[in-house]
């Protein structure tokens, strides 16, 4: 029995000491269970209860000598008070005291307090309290579903248990379950939200995600409140899961936990996310090793059960491994969560009378409240057709906006059906392609497969390529998500009502055929990956034979063929090649052979790349994408590039643009003699224009000033001065097409202006995106950058200013070009990085030479290369600059006496190579 002390004390140091040694020995010991590559999902759960207990008798030692009188309750709350914690959890505790009492009006009671907290510090329990009454918690609980839910959970440690027993019961008397149900599934949807409704996350939160543990939590939750019961073996007593089902949630509960137990012991703190930093350690703490397996043939779903086709490489990541199987249950969680959710709020409705009318669709499929709910539990065992018609008619029936709980438990069983033979079925191949037919709903129908199992299982390639990971900096979704991401995007061109997101990309669609054709191209283009070799060709192979077993026309095969075998050609050659070439053009245009097909695989490059990132995807690309469209469609036309004829009409349009701005007549020519057929086929009218003009202006200013100063100096006594060197012109305004800066500079040639320029951009934290250099017949280095701000607002006058004056005083400097600055890797890059790649090889007309870099991005790398360049004395021409998410695809058009001799050539690789690495 507690005793009462009347003057409360901090406890002795050394019992401090010896009480602190206890528990962190029990904890360690513990720790060192969970942390066993060989814990089993049972030890991992007793480890667990055993922290709890552990805990629990530190908190009553402290209680006890804290002083406080039997009128007061000790009780765990939250995640504490379910008799698990883990490793590096809070310790949640609430001090209840009767009704009418309070700490601030008790001072003896208030220093008890603070004894007995800041003991549970010293001791090394990380405490959350709270100090309340009945009252106050009842108040706090209508108030606030967050302590609703916490007080769901409490459970007395030490004190007063007639008082924990009332507040209890009145907890209980007060809840109202529809509502606690509708408040969680409200929270619970923000809480998804948040994590953009996916468990694909490359860092997900084995907690808070969707498919974590607080999805499984929720669920007992609203079952606890509504009196149904408290464990899994409850719920399937009383009809609200199936026997297989709570094994299947038990099992996928016990492996997210372990891997949460786990981060918390590498991380030393509590950390929920598998962060890159963490991910090789948890998987090496699980016993995975990188290694090539052999190609699975799984037999069921859930983590025990995810295919794993051996990389590109020949060799998989332990990490890989490990994310493999917590997206597999993090799916089965999600799959789980949703049936039970239904089950419960059916039941929750039914006891309320709001039952919802059934409306018969046919005679295996009823509209319940929106919902479709198949006709018979055995329905897919008797009729395996129905699995497929449940997606069809979920796309065109009216008013129906998800699966029932009857549905999904059904789709659920029925996995084993799916076998090779249903998928054989020509009545299933007709349904899979009316559904890839349909007008509306395909995205929401194939995404809903793919959530109950049902397209892994149609599809069995598709089936190997759920949840594996893709370490390339590029993508930021697993190969399954990136899929299902490009099939949305472009049936979002054929979508009115998002055509304002790509209205060229609408416009092409709106006279397109067969949207089908395209969407299967999607479904496709990535789903050998993994499987080493070439993915394009693998996939190409795989749906040629999905076209053959779906009856789908020779000349349509052909065309979706071509789209997989050649869905990266487009983006590589307008991210890397020289479009004013018209051989590159012509090369281009031979190999899509026509409009239809080239229209095909723009729309599906612009999807693609649109569905890897929200940081790949920008303005400036989708220019490029543009340009080379249009360029190829007029090559297909019959209407080659005729370099003098595109020169003479570029330069009518671009002196019809001058003559609105009042440029004298004939101011032009003066500049234009110094230009080649090179930098009018480079740029387009309205640059052309837009460089003269500042130019024709600018040098007539210098001119004049130049003048002025010879004049003065020939003067009777005039001192005498040195001549000036020649000013650099410098012009900056935003981007009429891409977005960002567009930055032209005129400055006397020099070899290491290209590393000036990049210097400068470095140092002010400028991404360059594309870079245009010429040199004219005088000598005169002409460039043009297209650059992303760091800051471009409303007040871009005074940022081109800025830059305008800032670069041309970093050129017209002369110095030593200046060290490098240290680029911060990402976390991502640091656990991924690229393997740096340099190719330096002549052009088709061995004339210049193309050198292709391949590298994980940093701030300041395109200067470490130019540098390198600069000090070879080799000039650039052309520089295409290709951000893939947190790694660089660069390309350079480069020239210089230096590249025709062997051993100049190889040092110049070898130190790009450690300016790579560096």
């Amino acid at each position: 029995m507690d005793q009462p002390v009347a003057a409360p004390a901090a406890l002795p140091t050394e019992n401090i000491a010896v009480l602190r040694q206890r528990y962190r020995d029990g904890k360690a010991t513990l720790m060192e269970e969970l942390g066993e590559a060989s814990a089993s999902a049972r030890g991992m759960r007793r480890a667990l209860r055993q922290l709890a207990k552990l805990t629990d008798q530190t908190l009553r030692t402290l209680w006890y000598h804290a002083g406080f009188k039997t009128t007061y309750a000790l009780l765990a709350v939250g995640g504490y008070g379910r008799g698990e914690l883990f490793p590096y959890s809070d310790v949640d505790v609430l001090v209840l005291m009767p009704d009418g009492m309070k700490p601030e009006d008790d001072e003896v009671l208030k220093r008890r307090l603070e004894v007995f907290i800041g003991a549970c510090w010293d001791v090394g329990l990380e405490i959350g309290s709270s100090v309340r009454t009945i009252e106050d918690c009842l108040t706090e609980a209508a108030k606030d579903v967050t302590v609703q839910t916490s007080l769901l959970e409490c459970r007395l440690i030490r004190g007063n248990k007639p008082l924990f027993d009332r507040l209890v019961r009145l907890l209980h008397e007060a809840m109202d379950p529809r509502a606690f149900f509708v408040a969680k599934s409200l929270e619970m949807r923000q809480r998804h939200n948040k994590f953009e409704n996916t468990p694909y996350a490359l860092e997900p939160n084995c907690k808070e995600s969707p498919g974590g543990l607080r999805d499984l939590q929720i669920i007992l939750w609203v079952a606890k409140a509504a009196g149904y019961g408290r464990s899994w073996d409850e719920l399937a007593r009383k009809g609200l899961a199936t026997p297989l089902e709570a094994r299947q949630i038990k099992a996928n509960e016990a492996m997210l936990s372990l891997i949460r137990a786990r981060l918390h012991l590498l991380a030393k703190r509590r950390e929920d996310r598998l962060v890159f930093d963490l991910q090789t350690a948890v998987a090496e703490s699980f016993g995975f090793k990188a290694h090539t397996p052999p190609m699975e043939v799984p037999t069921g779903d859930g983590p025990n059960h995810a295919p794993t086709p051996p990389s590109a490489k020949g060799v998989r990541r332990a990490s890989e491994l490990l994310m493999r199987r917590y997206y597999w249950a993090a799916k089965a969680v999600t799959q789980l969560n949703q049936i039970l959710m239904l089950n419960i709020r059916e039941r929750l409705n039914s006891e309320a009378m709001m039952i919802d009318r059934l409306r018969p669709i046919n005679e295996r499929f009823f509209d319940k409240g929106g919902t479709l709910e198949i006709a018979s539990d055995d329905l897919y065992e008797q009729q395996p057709h129905a699995i497929l018609e449940t997606f069809l008619l979920y796309q065109t029936t009216v008013g129906i906006k998800a699966l029932s709980a009857r549905t999904l438990r059904a789709l659920y069983n029925a996995r084993p059906i799916m076998n090779a033979a249903f998928r054989a079925d020509p009545v299933n191949r007709a349904t899979f392609l009316s559904i890839l037919k349909e007008s509306d709903g395909i995205t929401h129908a194939i995404r809903l497969m793919n959530e109950t199992s049902v397209l892994g299982r149609y599809l069995w390639v598709f089936r190997h390529i759920v949840g594996q990971m893709q370490h390339d900096l590029f993508h930021v979704y697993t190969v399954d998500q990136h899929i299902l991401m490009v099939l949305r995007n472009v049936r979002r061109f054929f979508i009115p009502e998002h055509s304002h997101e790509y209205p060229f990309c609408s416009q092409l669609a709106a006279g397109w055929d067969k949207p089908w054709i395209l969407y299967i191209a999607a479904l496709f283009h990535d789903i050998a990956k993994g499987r080493g070799g070439d993915h394009s060709e693998l996939g190409a192979q795989d749906v040629r034979v999905f076209c053959r077993q779906h009856g789908i026309l020779r000349e349509d095969t052909q065309l979706i063929e071509f789209l997989v075998a050649e869905h990266l050609a487009m983006s590589r050659i307008a991210q890397k090649a020289d479009l004013s070439d018209p051989d590159v053009i012509g090369a281009f245009a031979r190999r899509v052979g026509n409009e239809r097909y080239l229209t095909a695989l723009y729309l599906l490059t612009v999807a693609d790349i649109r569905g890897t990132s929200p940081k790949v995807w920008n303005t400036w690309k989708g220019k490029l994408l543009e340009d080379l469209y249009r360029y190829t469609l007029r090559a297909l036309g019959g209407r080659a590039p005729d370099p003098d004829a595109v020169v003479e009409a570029r330069k009518r349009e671009a002196l019809t643009l001058l003559a609105l701005h009042a440029l004298p007549h004939m101011a032009h020519e003066k500049l234009w003699a110094t230009l080649d057929v090179s930098y009018f086929m480079r740029h387009q009218a309205d640059e052309i224009a837009w460089h003269t003009r500042v130019l024709t202006r600018a040098l007539a200013q210098q001119a004049t000033q130049q003048r002025a100063a010879a004049a003065a100096a020939a003067l009777p006594g005039a001192p005498e001065s040195a001549p000036q060197n020649e000013k650099s012109v410098v012009r900056a305004r935003v981007s009429p097409e891409a977005g960002g800066l567009q930055i032209m500079v005129y400055a006397s040639d020099q070899s290491d202006l290209f590393a000036r320029i990049c210097g400068y951009f470095d140092e002010s934290d400028f991404n360059i995106l594309d870079a245009r250099v010429h040199t004219t017949r005088d000598g005169h280095a002409m460039d043009t950058f297209q650059v992303v701000a760091p800051t471009l607002s409303d007040h871009y006058r005074e940022l081109t200013g800025m830059v305008e004056n800032d670069l041309a005083k970093a050129i017209d400097s002369r110095g030593p070009l200046p060290v490098p600055s240290k680029g911060r890797l990402s976390r991502r890059v640091k656990h991924f990085p690229v393997t740096p790649r340099v190719d330096l090889r002549p052009d088709d007309k061995a004339q210049r030479w193309l050198l292709s870099v391949s590298a994980s991005d940093r701030n300041g790398l395109l200067y470490c290369i130019s540098r390198v360049l600069a000090e070879h004395h080799v000039s650039v021409e052309l520089a295409k600059i290709s951000t893939l998410g947190e790694r660089v695809e660069d390309t350079f058009l480069i020239s210089g006496p230096q590249l025709q001799v062997n051993k100049r050539q190889i040092e110049i690789e070898t130190e790009l190579l450690k300016a790579l690495e560096s």
